[in-house]
């Protein structure tokens, strides 16, 4: 249906017969990426998928020339250079590529924690990169850099400049890497899961500055992510990639509407959407098994295609809100009323607090044994920081707060640890939530001790055996330390521990959000199975409201500290009341045909109209 544009165009990167392995004294060499070519051409953006472990960072990582030493690196990769020409990367000195990096090659990294340096402010780090390259005056420099920090919708652009990255949330840090990755206007930018992070709205913006810079510098773009719908609204091709090989590399539109490798399948379905929402998610091993054994129910015309059919059932409407119903006739579990938390703001050499900022302000709502309540809204309205207050990880300012009939605001410390028996949070850094010097087994049996559930430590470790196979682990990872686990074996690592003390309630916070789409399923589908056979109540913290629609029975959607409005879920996304809420929906990348071939014809409209103005 669309031509392959690209062709005509000039190649700017080609890597040839790629291959990266590591030496391992155990088993020998390891090649993490194996033989793989593929081209990216003048203006396009190509976006790289697949899962962790499938070697899209460790390409990139070879292309910017930041892999570690140990890194073997063979094959091409051909860079059509302003300074040195056309070049083979992997043959540059470290004082070419001091030259190059940055300037002509480009990245923004997923952790922007790790790549900030916590001693030098933002200002100072996105000036140091164009004192770098270019020689401009302190006063230009300054002024550029604020400029890029109003484009990446910063708050307070001069605040941000004098800030450390310790004092701004993970989606301001994020936004800081942004504008320091463009600050030299590079011909190729990599972005590595650069807007994993960032609420749908500031995600929204920043695939339309990419777009823009694209559009306007001819820069092409390299995006690499597990979202595909955020890869679907900004990509021109789309490379697979699966266990080190590049499975399939194709236009956008060919990827999505007719996919040819059963994993390409797999990674499509996956992906919660808005509609019809699914009693399971499919995962990637339903697309792998021979077809004869798959079961297949094709509920297509209510969304689209993705190549073949959606495996499990839509739920019903009906019955969805037949269940709501049911729900909000109960006692309430946990009510939350006037719930207010503020914080000082400090001025002056003394520290002097001048005003206050009111993070949750006056919050009321109940929640209802057995459902699930999401809670959405942007990074900064107060989600997590009702969480704390709810867990009294932070003392509310004002408001009561009662579980099961007693306040728990009035609670003394003893009391308070009963409680924590029944109400557990899920955090969203498994590997931050876990002690690295402690085995897996002894995590989960650890909090089975200082409550004394079970006689003793032979019972409590057959007990955790048992958790680790509810969570779909085994046996042999009791002994086992949190690094010997992916991202998504620690999340069930998490919940195994939170299910040890037989929780009714439980929070998670952002507890799917740094997961690829496919381990995503499969924990958003554990995580509804632990929730009916044992009762359990959750609110489920999310910025990804298509997420948060499949998991919820009721949403709340929060702004500026207060609730914007609270209904079933079905409601929030049909008819939703408040222009905040409006926007929030129609920021969220849905992946559909339809809007794909329109994002396409937008794209050669605008790219006909610049090339006609020149």
């Amino acid at each position: 249906m669309f031509s392959k544009e690209y062709d005509n165009l000039s190649v700017i990167f080609e890597a040839k017969n790629l291959t990266i392995s590591f030496k391992d004294e155990s088993n020998g060499a390891k090649q993490p990426v194996h033989n793989i070519n593929f081209k990216v051409h003048q203006g396009e953006t190509l976006g790289i998928v697949g899962e962790s472990g499938s070697g899209k960072t460790l390409t990139s990582l070879a292309i910017i020339g930041l892999l570690s030493r140990s890194a073997n690196i063979s094959g091409e990769l051909l860079f059509q250079s302003k300074h040195f020409g056309k070049v083979d990367l992997l043959k540059l000195t470290p004082r070419q590529w001091r030259k190059l990096r940055g300037d002509e090659i480009s990245m923004i990294f997923q952790e922007p924690m790790s790549s900030l340096n916590p001693v030098f402010n933002c200002g100072n780090q996105v000036t140091e990169a164009i004192f770098l390259h270019e020689k401009v005056s302190v006063k230009e420099a300054k002024r550029r850099t604020l400029q890029l920090f109003e484009q990446v919708q910063l708050p307070n652009p001069s605040r941000i400049f004098k800030a450390y990255p310790h004092e701004l949330s993970g989606g301001q840090k994020q936004r800081v890497m942004i504008a320091m990755a463009l600050a030299c206007k590079p011909s190729i930018l990599i972005a590595d899961e650069a807007t994993t992070a960032l609420d749908v709205t500031v995600q929204a913006h920043i695939l339309k500055l990419l777009q823009k810079l694209r559009n306007e510098r001819n820069t092409s773009i390299v995006f690499i992510t597990h979202d595909l719908g955020v890869v679907a609204e900004v990509a021109d091709r789309i490379m697979v990639m699966r266990k080190g090989e590049v499975i399939e590399n194709n236009t956008v539109w060919d990827i999505f509407s007719n996919p040819r490798q059963p994993y390409t399948k797999g990674l499509l379905a996956c992906r919660p959407r808005l509609y019809p929402k699914l009693s399971e998610l499919p995962v990637i091993n339903d697309f792998l098994i021979p077809e004869e054994h798959s079961t297949v129910v094709d509920v297509r015309p209510k969304y689209g295609s993705v190549g073949e059919a959606i495996i499990m059932t839509a739920q019903p409407e009906a019955e969805l809100r037949t269940r709501y119903e049911n729900i909000i006739k109960q006692e309430p579990i946990l009510k939350a009323s006037n719930i207010y938390m503020k914080f000082p703001i400090k001025k002056g050499w003394f520290k002097k607090e001048h005003e206050w900022i009111n993070a949750v302000n006056g919050v009321s709502f109940d929640v209802y044994p057995g459902e699930t309540l999401g809670l959405v809204g942007e990074s900064g309205c107060g989600k997590s920081t009702l969480a704390r207050c709810l867990l009294r990880l932070q003392e509310p300012t004002e408001g009561t707060i009662t579980f099961e009939g007693r306040d728990v605001t009035k609670m003394n410390a003893n009391e308070l640890r009963a409680l924590r028996k029944n109400i557990q949070v899920i955090f969203q850094d498994p590997y931050a939530s876990l002690n690295p010097r402690i085995s897996v087994g002894e995590t989960i049996m650890e909090p089975m001790r200082v409550h004394k559930v079970l006689a003793n430590d032979s019972e409590r470790k057959d007990k955790v055996i048992e958790l680790l196979e509810q969570v779909e682990l085994s046996s042999e990872h009791f002994n086992r330390y949190p690094h010997e686990f992916s991202g998504g074996q620690r999340q069930r690592i998490c919940i195994a521990r939170t299910l040890a003390l037989k929780p009714k309630f439980i929070i998670c916070d952002e507890s799917v959000s740094a997961l690829d789409v496919s381990i995503q399923a499969q924990v958003l589908n554990l995580l509804n199975a632990l929730k009916k056979k044992y009762n359990l109540t959750y609110i489920f913290i999310s910025h990804d409201l298509a997420v948060v629609k499949f998991i919820s029975d009721r949403i709340m959607v929060m702004s500026k500290g207060k609730i914007e409005e609270l209904a079933f879920a079905e409601d929030i996304y049909s008819n939703p009341q408040s222009d905040y809420t409006k926007n929030l929906i129609n920021a969220i990348p849905k992946g559909d045909p339809d809007d794909i071939r329109k994002a396409i014809i937008k794209r050669k409209m605008i790219k006909e109209k610049l090339e006609g103005s020149k």
